[in-house]
């Protein structure tokens, strides 16, 4: 069944909230009085469209529904849960949760406050129980961490349902241990703006400058390991205790003005924002907002490949639903019903798949092959506990024709059919489709192997039982035009 996602406040945070709802398979309301609310969330999901699917490497479910309301009552009705994402006013948010609460009593909100504490959003409401800080970091639909704060008034159970929705949808959710302003990333990121602040203010660097020593040195460890982990690497092999030996004394030195703030004034406004404006006006946002989100894709998809950091996140995320996919069709197998070709896997083309001709290079086709087969072999019981008890399929034969045009975020799928399969191979028709358009085809002839021995033998009784399945039910299918095709054979 298809869950509902409430958006309240369609901003950037809000756009962003809904976009990641959206991709991960929820409905989504958007309540937001702004009349250009529709307009700014549709820009905002198409660069998450473009994004957040080229960082999974298993099927995205269907997108949901998005709809826009009048009222937050309308938006709100049959939401199994809720993201508040309006101006940092707490008034307005006390009016917002009233109002919401009153349409749906029961419903958990979340809030994308950058400072309240939870207990202060909670003040005079209903059931102060189910309101609750989940403060995301923008773009929200491309970095994973919520950070999940709640208040003596919020219940475990509350706190655990918040986990649980931010780890469906893909997210971090990280629990902070006590209520505290701003909570823990802004904290940090606030000292950075005032130093930041100050040394433009003195004089000592511009915008660039400062925005240069971040990218080129520090924030590159950072998006990997953190602050405390890349300190313990700088102690050498002592590690931490050598580090803060080293280093420690520094924190008497005044070095920084972390306990004083500039004055908030026009002349500071105006410095400020003509550096900023001299340094990335020459982009439009939007511009911006794409650079920025395909760099964090390839930061991030590099991290994934080596499951640390944030790709941590994003292979348990895949594997989630790797799984849920995986049942469902172990479902179909089980009581005979996928009569037609399986789809087996879904991708989008992403930059490193790209040749000099601005498609998608020769390789790339047999990956995508590769994927779907792989899942395959999984669905029949074949995946890599399999192999680590000394049994694989080998790719014995491959023949794979080109028959269209796949370019950069291109979404892909792939369909395999089973020609032929006994207890010792199978014969494989892999279509490669952009919607409707099938732009290759791989055959495949796979022999079970026995690794230890070295040589063809029957697939283990469960195997054989899930491929024969699949092979009956594929039985009454045409034959795949295209099937046993010789290389630059004429058509007929």
């Amino acid at each position: 069944m298809t869950r509902k996602a409430a958006i309240i406040g369609g901003g950037v945070i809000g756009g962003g909230w809904a976009a990641r709802f959206l991709l991960n398979g929820w409905d989504v309301g958007v309540f937001d009085p702004d009349p250009q609310a529709e307009r700014k969330i549709a820009a905002v999901l198409a660069n998450a469209r473009l994004a957040l699917p080229a960082l999974s490497d298993v099927p995205m479910p269907p997108e949901g529904k998005l709809t826009f309301h009048g009222t937050i009552g309308e938006a709100v009705d049959g939401a199994d849960y809720v993201q508040e994402s309006v101006s940092e006013r707490i008034d307005l948010k006390h009016k917002v949760y009233a109002q919401l609460q009153q349409s749906n009593p029961d419903v958990l909100i979340g809030s994308s406050t950058s400072g309240f504490k939870a207990s202060d959003l909670q003040k005079s409401a209903v059931s102060p129980e189910n309101i609750i800080v989940a403060h995301p970091f923008n773009p929200v639909y491309l970095l994973p961490l919520s950070e999940i704060s709640g208040s003596p008034a919020n219940p475990p159970e509350v706190v655990e349902r918040t986990v649980q929705i931010m780890k469906d949808v893909g997210m971090f959710p990280l629990v902070v241990r006590h209520e505290i302003d701003a909570f823990i990333g802004n904290r940090f990121l606030e000292a950075v703006w005032r130093e930041a602040l100050w040394m433009l203010k003195d004089g000592v660097a511009t915008t660039t400058e400062i925005d240069e020593a971040i990218r080129m040195g520090f924030g590159l460890r950072w998006g990997q390991m953190g602050l405390f982990e890349t300190y313990r690497i700088a102690g050498g092999e002592a590690g931490m205790r050598h580090f803060m030996a080293q280093f420690g004394p520094t924190l008497k030195w005044p070095w920084s003005k972390l306990t004083d703030v500039p004055d908030f004034n026009e002349e500071l406004v105006e410095l400020v924002a003509g550096q900023s404006d001299a340094q990335s006006g020459m982009y439009g946002i939007r511009e911006l907002e794409r650079i920025r989100d395909q760099n964090l894709v390839g930061f991030l998809r590099s991290l994934k490949e080596r499951n640390w950091g944030a790709g941590k996140v994003l292979r348990a995320h895949d594997e989630a639903r790797a799984a849920a996919f995986n049942a469902a069709m172990a479902s179909g197998i089980d009581t005979g019903a996928k009569a037609a070709p399986l789809v087996m896997w879904q991708g989008q083309v992403l930059p490193g798949w790209i040749d000099y001709n601005g498609h998608m290079t020769e390789s790339r086709y047999l990956f995508a092959c590769s994927e779907t087969v792989d899942n395959f072999l999984r669905l029949i019981g074949a995946g890599m506990d399999y192999v680590a008890a000394g049994h694989s399929f080998y790719t014995a034969e491959t023949h794979i024709r080109h028959l269209g045009e796949a370019k950069l975020g291109d979404q892909l799928r792939g369909e395999v059919q089973i020609i032929s399969a006994d207890e010792k191979r199978f014969r494989s028709f892999v279509r490669i489709l952009k919607g409707d358009a099938c732009v290759a085809t791989v055959e495949q002839l796979c022999l079970h192997v026995d690794m230890g021995a070295g040589k063809s033998v029957p697939a283990a009784p469960e195997v054989w039982r899930n491929l024969k399945a699949v092979a009956d039910a594929h039985s009454g299918l045409p034959l795949p035009e295209g099937a046993g095709r010789a290389v630059g054979q004429k058509k007929d």
